[in-house]
């Protein structure tokens, strides 16, 4: 049996976000890696118990996709990505990247929402 489909684990949904610091291929390339990067460890997630991760952007953010960033950085060849546009709200965070990841997760395991740098105000309670 996979260990995937082991009762030992459970469908889970965590969110994530984090700010870039400008609107280049370096800037957005160093938030992502490091949003993947405490997500991962936090939730001490393995490759293949990840399922998908859709990013969104705020509209200031258009030099790279975030979704190949991530997939080359840390070789996810297996797993769905998705980027998308984030809604145009009045003062939202600026450069600001979000996700949202379904994994497979340890049965015990509370999901640990990585909120970081800027992002922290979007989720006081997770940071």
């Amino acid at each position: 049996m996979s260990e995937n489909r082991n009762s030992n684990f459970k469908l889970s949904a965590i969110r994530g976000a984090t700010t870039s610091d400008g609107n280049t291929d370096i800037y957005i390339k160093d938030a992502v890696v490091e949003l993947i990067q405490e997500f991962i460890t936090q939730n001490e997630l393995k490759k293949e118990n990840i399922i998908s991760i859709t990013f969104t952007v705020t509209n200031d953010l258009n030099a790279c996709f975030p979704a190949a960033i991530a997939r080359r950085h840390f070789n996810l060849d297996s797993i769905a990505f998705l980027d998308c546009q984030q809604m145009m709200v009045p003062n939202d965070i600026n450069f600001c990247i979000r996700m949202l990841a379904l994994v497979n997760l340890k049965s015990h395991r509370k999901p640990i929402h990585p909120y970081l740098k800027g992002s922290s105000k979007l989720r006081p309670d997770r940071c």
